[in-house]
């Protein structure tokens, strides 16, 4: 791991204006917040199993410039509901900065990681702006904004919040300590779906460059396992992931990586299933069914584990945890 600082990130955009992910380019331009928090229309409902947010967020510097990254409003709630102001989040699949992007608008530390250096400087570039923009109110346009939008932090949490961000890869976390962490937030590749980085760069371990399913979950293992380590004892872990298609038959990534976790040792507490919008309208979907010999996958899964604090709370939830005769080999 390597903590690459606002310094680097404004040497790099001296020198270019945009960078590429998922062959798609982005433009690092100046950012002009006109929020910096959501409208209730973007807060649906999330007491349920089901979560659905039909309005991606874009609010503060959040984009939509790619597939594959995650609302912002998954990772509001996992830090609304699992951190209290002042507490360390940790993303050690950043992509385009959402999870650090709400920590600091929350007044919660956070620690960033990806191993695609564009990410990296992506998710600098949307910090950085946001932090530019705070900059030009005053602390009583800012106060009023806390309480109109009923933020549990003070302005001074805000102001005070520490982002940290490395380019480094989640299998190794070397720069952060045992059992410091109060929630592990993220949302890595789904298995060679959507390639992040380009095999030509050859990053060893990008998830989203595999090239096959146990090359997949044996960096997963990996990942567990650190992401496990620096958790601290009963917190939790927040992770959405996605099934595939391989031959038009359906692959159930999300069950081969809850067992991972659960191999690791976590203790599973809610699956909560996200519905995707923005694909396919209804008429499409009827007019093809036919000539379809598949469905289409409109679904993802957020799972909310948690790290046991002993032995003993481990086995009184002895139903939500790794079951001995379930072997999953790769």
């Amino acid at each position: 791991m390597k903590k690459i600082t606002y310094r680097e990130y404004l040497e790099y955009i001296e020198k270019y204006d945009e960078i590429t992910i998922e062959d798609k380019t982005i433009k690092l331009e100046p950012i002009r917040i006109r929020r910096f928090y959501p409208e209730e229309k973007e807060l649906t409902d999330i007491s349920t199993t089901v979560w659905s947010f039909p309005k991606r967020g874009s609010w503060a510097t959040h984009r939509g410039d790619y597939r594959g990254n995650w609302p912002p409003q998954m990772a509001r709630a996992l830090i609304l509901k699992y951190t209290k102001p002042g507490d360390t989040v940790l993303d050690p699949m950043i992509g385009s900065g959402t999870t650090c992007i709400e920590a600091k608008l929350l007044g919660r530390n956070c620690i960033g990681v990806d191993i695609n250096y564009n990410a990296v400087i992506l998710t600098l570039h949307r910090l950085y702006w946001l932090e530019k923009n705070i900059e030009k109110h005053s602390r009583e346009e800012l106060e009023k904004l806390l309480i109109t939008n009923g933020v549990d932090a003070s302005l001074n949490d805000i102001l005070d919040a520490k982002i940290e961000i490395y380019h480094g890869d989640a299998c190794r976390l070397d720069k952060i300590d045992s059992d410091i962490i109060d929630l592990v937030a993220t949302h890595p590749p789904y298995l060679n779906i959507i390639k992040y980085g380009r095999r030509r760069e050859k990053i060893v371990n990008d998830l989203s460059l595999t090239r096959s399913l146990k090359e997949y979950l044996e960096l997963m293992k990996k990942i567990s396992s650190e992401i496990y380590r620096v958790l601290k004892p009963g917190h939790h872990l927040g992770i959405l992931v996605g099934d595939t298609r391989i031959h038009k038959h359906y692959v159930p990534i999300t069950h081969y990586v809850l067992q991972v976790l659960l191999d690791t040792g976590f203790i599973l507490r809610e699956e909560i299933v996200k519905i995707q919008h923005k694909m396919k309208t209804t008429r499409e979907i009827w007019s093809k069914l036919k000539q379809r010999d598949f469905l289409l996958i409109y679904h993802e899964k957020l799972f909310i584990l948690r790290k046991p604090v002993d032995d003993r709370e481990y086995k009184k939830y002895k139903y939500s945890v790794k079951q001995d005769f379930i072997k999953l080999e790769f």
